[in-house]
């Protein structure tokens, strides 16, 4: 028996000839890792964390970029999405010794496919996360502009100071290694988002701003733009390994991806459709910037907003710390070099965060190139290299063709948009 370990939840790796035998020839329907210890609800808010988060308040933006009719786009990228999650779920139960997204790589595309998921994983989560600081500095910023701070003689202006503030509030939670325990950090970004909701809600009904634009039916210069951040809200999928093989119950796996995604896009476009009728084309990339600071409910929605990014960065950044400590760990003690890489990961993403300001450019960036990469293309290449010398896909390999193409289409036509 081999054991290994993934975010302290032991994984038994039962090593029979017949099993791998088994896996070889692409009938292990039944995962045999099964020793996870998180239970379905706290995987349920795992993955709300990582799909409904930050991204809910550039729904708007994307929205009013698109026009109205972007909203199938909306609904489109999250069937595509959600569809790929049991891509991925399908290859890990293909093969039980995958454990991580660089894993699936691996056995598709052995260690060049390893190495390029790898790349493309790593950045994306960390981009993500910067994007993180950068919303938290902006949206502080915008409630308190005339807040300076001063620290061993050298001046903070506001936004780089709130930055540094919200880091050292996310610190404590990247430290956490137990995914049961960071269940309860994310079942607060989860109630964090309902909220925001409701503010937005009551700022438009009592006070005094109200739903009176009507906005466009469909702009089709900003279509690529408002692709590009619809992809980015599903950025998730290089996280859903991690929280598969940590589940107590893995064949509820697919009812917590239906869930998630069913929940995140309601809320996506309640959030999206209430602030373009809100503030039409005059929205900022994030709708929390377009508020009365002024407002009692404005000041608590922005307040509100800054629990996703605290809430999201830990998860975000766990399977690149995850790789790292595997990597490294033999050459240091286990527990105060964790410690340590954990906290130097935060301090490079900080100083990205610092020196790059924009929010909305960066996202949309990451939706088209990154995002688009990992969460469309990625699962479906790897599916079909991995199950395709196996059986024959069917009807299924038309549907995966149309999603390629349609990815690689919002790649290119995004990532040029967004560096213009």
């Amino acid at each position: 028996m081999e054991t290994k370990t993934e975010n302290d939840n032991s994984l038994s790796l039962p090593m029979l000839a017949d099993d791998c035998d088994k896996a070889e020839k692409g009938i292990g329907s039944d995962r045999l890792i099964s020793n996870g210890k998180t239970s379905f609800l706290k995987t349920t808010f795992h993955g709300l964390n990582a799909l409904s988060g930050v991204g809910i308040l550039s729904t708007p933006y994307a929205l009013s970029s698109g026009g109205w009719l972007s909203m199938i786009l909306l609904l489109l990228i999250a069937c595509v999405t959600f569809y790929t999650s049991l891509l991925i779920k399908r290859c890990m139960d293909f093969d039980p010794t995958i454990t991580s997204y660089p894993d699936i790589g691996d056995r598709a595309f052995g260690a060049r496919g390893r190495i390029l998921v790898s790349v493309f994983m790593n950045l994306e989560l960390y981009m993500v996360a910067t994007g993180f600081l950068i919303l938290s500095g902006d949206n502080l910023h915008n409630l308190l502009p005339d807040v300076n701070f001063e620290f061993w003689g050298l001046q903070f202006g506001g936004k780089q100071s709130f930055v540094l503030i919200v880091a050292l509030l996310i610190l404590p939670t990247i430290l956490l290694k137990n995914m049961s325990i960071l269940a309860y950090v994310s079942a607060s970004a989860v109630l964090a988002t309902l909220v925001i909701i409701g503010l937005i809600f009551w700022e438009a009904t009592y006070d005094g701003i109200g739903f009176h634009k009507s906005g466009v039916v469909v702009n089709w210069g900003g279509i690529p733009t408002s692709f590009s951040l619809y992809a980015f809200c599903y950025c998730a999928h290089p996280v859903f390994p991690t929280l598969y093989t940590s589940m107590k119950n893995q064949n509820q796996f697919s009812k917590v991806m239906l869930v998630c995604f069913v929940f995140s896009t309601v809320t996506y476009a309640s959030i999206a459709i209430m602030g373009y009728l809100m503030f039409g084309s005059d929205l900022e990339s994030q709708v929390t910037l377009n508020l009365q600071p002024e407002k009692f409910s404005s000041k608590l929605a922005i307040y509100t907003a800054l629990i996703n990014p605290i809430a999201k960065y830990a998860l975000m950044m766990t399977p690149i710390i995850n790789r790292l400590e595997e990597r490294l760990q033999s050459y240091c003690d286990k527990k105060s070099f964790s410690y340590l890489n954990r906290t130097i990961l935060m301090i490079s993403s900080v100083t990205v965060a610092l020196t790059i300001p924009f929010f909305g450019y960066l996202m949309s960036l990451v939706g088209a190139f990154l995002s688009v990469t990992t969460s469309i293309l990625v699962p479906c290449f790897c599916y079909v290299k991995i199950l395709g010398t196996h059986k024959k896909l069917g009807y299924e390999l038309v549907i995966i063709g149309f999603i390629i193409i349609m990815g690689i289409i919002v790649l290119v036509t995004g990532t040029y948009t967004s560096m213009e």
